[in-house]
């Protein structure tokens, strides 16, 4: 008879002290899915594993064998932003709550988009179209907009101007 606690985990969520063969399997499917900034992966596999200094240790190994970067993660996620049409300010946001590193984020974004006025306009005319803003308040909802989607104002001023 078995005990009512010691009930199976088919899916491994329990957390275990696990080898660090078992992290470093852990963490080589994870990034076998997609890319995942260092942060993601300690973030996913901390309730995995008990032993925080080995789960370090195999997430710097990787780092070190180039199987993970942070370099390459932020810049594919920059690019796929910017294609979704979102400005700088925005995708910066969004990889600093992914746990990269400001230095990491500049060069990534530097690499993304040449031009972010160019593609604050290709948004501005997809979401408005060609007509101007005929008033202060329809001006006033398409800065917001472009603000929201994380464009500053000197990449889409002349835009409700004209």
């Amino acid at each position: 008879m078995t005990e009512p606690d010691a009930i199976p985990d088919p899916a491994g969520t329990a957390a275990t002290a696990g080898t660090a063969a078992e992290i470093r399997r852990a963490a080589m499917n994870l990034l076998a899915r997609r890319e995942h900034s260092l942060g993601e992966l300690r973030q996913k596999l901390r309730p995995r594993f008990d032993d925080e200094a080995m789960l370090e240790a195999q997430l710097q190994k990787l780092a070190g064998e180039k199987l993970q970067s942070d370099d390459r993660y932020a810049e594919s996620f920059a690019r796929l932003r910017a294609l979704r049409g979102y400005g700088p300010a925005r995708v910066r946001q969004e990889m600093r709550t992914k746990s990269i590193s400001d230095t990491v984020i500049a060069r990534a974004l530097a690499a993304a988009v040449p031009d972010w006025s160019v593609l604050a306009q290709e948004v501005f005319c997809k979401k408005f179209g060609a007509p101007a803003p005929v008033d202060l308040k329809e001006k006033a909802r398409r800065a917001r907009f472009m603000q929201y989607r994380g464009f500053s104002s000197d990449h889409y001023q002349h835009l409700l101007d004209n």
